[in-house]
């Protein structure tokens, strides 16, 4: 896969999973910056790096199973693998970062 076919890839799973609310938040999960990273390797296999707002989110299996679910339906997606980090901890100064970088 070359770099601007991984790049497409990256900015169409990003525009999928901003239909993600938060159901506390109430915001997608792209705009509210808890998702760290989007990487795409050979053979369509896409992993998430993703956080929560807080660690003890009521939410947190809604989200992780969610932003799975929604990857998978991406076209080129082969296989989705969403990991659930903490580090470094979210901050409201993550949707201002958020919104800057997308």
């Amino acid at each position: 896969m070359q770099p601007t076919e991984r790049e497409e890839l990256v900015e169409r799973i990003r525009s999928a999973l901003r239909m993600i609310v938060d159901p506390e938040m109430g915001s997608n999960v792209v705009d509210l910056g808890l998702i760290y990273d989007i990487a795409v390797q050979d053979g369509g296999i896409v992993r998430v790096t993703m956080t929560t707002t807080i660690k003890a989110c009521p939410a947190t299996a809604f989200l992780k199973e969610a932003v799975q679910n929604c990857v998978w339906y991406v076209p080129g997606v082969e296989y989705a693998e969403v990991r659930l980090t903490y580090e470094p901890p979210w901050t409201p100064e993550m949707m201002r970062e958020a919104s800057a970088r997308y």
